[in-house]
């Protein structure tokens, strides 16, 4: 991975609270799994950043080289990397996801 695109996804990451690197865009997931992580944010109503990875082949592969993680979506929370679609599935149904917002300080629907 160029400089460039490490760059730009760190800045991602240091600039938004939230930060759902997926396939497609909040309001227009391009597949399932994009469009499960956004729902669940929808629904707790936090307010993230959506990066369409489909706009930059450099940043849809460098993304997996960044976090050390094969698939996307990826999501990060205050520049921490949580995880990919099952994950936070997972997390939001046990409660674990509200339970981090809470402590990381992000606004969400209780």
């Amino acid at each position: 991975m160029d400089d460039q695109t490490k760059n730009l996804i760190q800045e991602h990451i240091n600039t938004n609270e939230v930060c759902l690197f997926m396939k497609g865009t909040p309001d227009a997931p391009q597949c399932g799994f994009s469009m499960a992580v956004s729902n669940i944010l929808k629904i707790l109503e936090v307010n993230y950043k959506g990066v369409n990875v489909l706009e930059n082949q450099e940043l849809r592969e460098g993304v997996k080289v960044f976090s050390d993680w094969p698939t996307i979506p990826q999501l990060y929370i205050k520049k921490e990397f949580v995880g990919g679609c099952d994950i936070i599935k997972e997390m939001y149904e046990s409660g674990e996801l509200k339970k981090m917002f809470e402590d990381k300080g992000i606004a969400y629907k209780k």
